[in-house]
């Protein structure tokens, strides 16, 4: 599989990644035998780059990515800034969580808490290694107004201890994992960045971040991972996007998308799966598969032809941004 660099590090990680949301029991019914087996068919198809988080199942995701990556070779992503507590919420449920581990999530971006987080995680993992290690879901839409004082933690303290972290060799790059773009462009001022995860922020269906942030990443030798593709559903024929009911304009957009696909003979999700990786700013997109199912037409989607009509398409009718760059046709 081709691999793409990290920033400016000596790190290459696949185009194509697993996201570990779903083996953590986030908004699917999975259990650990079935993460596994997902895990393992994503190894068996030639993905080696993994991304996990605390979060995900209170712990739960970390621990079989953990049990299923060690001894072998793997590039791995993982999350500070929250700390798991012992003593689990009354109603997973509201956080989209099924059968979690029994902790609760404390959120600390400072020094001291970015240590404890990355040292945690190593245990959860039962890993050695972490190679990525990204500061999670820090921005105004997931702390409000307690992100001004998240991020001032993270200027003056969590991003030294992540930078003496990559200093020292413990991990060979360092970012932000989240969901918006004015919380990367807030952290390019305070540090030197390998990567941003962005989820949901570059895709077929939003390529907001072409006009600022990525003209800045560049400058910066910062590079962007891809997390959610398919915008939680709606560019796979769900009805949810961004984690919630896709209001009307989203839907309506996604069906004329789906027209041109048909009219193409393209699948959309092919399509949405393979359209942030025309920008070179992209080094990988990692959507999260809830089963070896999806894992399978996930990796027929990424192997699906696709013609330069069907992108000039897009192009033309306004569905895309003109500015964005799109993979080459076939």
């Amino acid at each position: 599989m081709e691999k793409r660099q990290i920033g400016r590090t000596d790190l290459r990680v696949d185009v194509l990644g697993l996201g570990g949301a779903p083996l953590g029991g986030n908004f699917v019914d999975l259990d650990y035998r079935q993460a596994a087996e997902l895990i393992q068919a994503a190894r068996d198809a030639g993905i080696g780059y993994f991304d996990t988080a605390p979060w995900y199942g209170f712990g739960r995701s970390e621990r079989v990515m953990g049990d299923m990556l060690r001894g072998t070779d793997y590039v791995l992503s993982d999350k500070v800034g929250p700390l798991l507590v012992p003593g689990g919420v009354e109603r997973p449920e509201d956080f989209g969580m099924i059968n979690p581990l029994p902790f609760h999530v404390v959120y600390d971006y400072g020094y001291d808490g970015i240590m404890r987080a990355f040292e945690d995680n190593l245990q959860r993992l039962g890993l050695d290694r972490i190679d990525i290690l990204l500061a999670h879901d820090i921005g105004t839409l997931q702390h409000g107004d307690d992100n001004k004082r998240h991020f001032a933690d993270l200027a003056k303290g969590g991003y030294r201890a992540m930078d003496e972290l990559r200093k020292s060799g413990q991990v060979k790059a360092i970012g932000l994992g989240v969901n918006e773009n004015q919380v990367c462009m807030d952290a390019l001022g305070i540090g030197d960045w390998d990567v941003f995860l962005l989820a949901g922020r570059y895709t077929l269906l939003e390529q907001s971040p072409l006009d600022t942030l990525f003209p800045a990443c560049r400058s910066a030798g910062t590079s962007i991972i891809c997390g959610g593709p398919f915008n939680s559903g709606i560019l796979v024929g769900r009805t949810t996007w961004n984690y919630d009911t896709a209001p009307q304009e989203v839907v309506d957009k996604a069906r004329a998308m789906g027209a041109v696909a048909d009219e193409y003979s393209v699948p959309l999700a092919a399509a949405a799966l393979q359209f942030p990786l025309g920008n070179e700013i992209i080094t990988s997109v990692i959507p999260g598969p809830r089963d070896k199912g999806e894992l399978e037409q996930i990796m027929t989607w990424f192997k699906t032809p696709i013609s330069g009509d069907f992108w000039a398409a897009l192009h033309s009718r306004g569905l895309i941004d003109a500015a964005a760059p799109v993979p080459p046709g076939t």
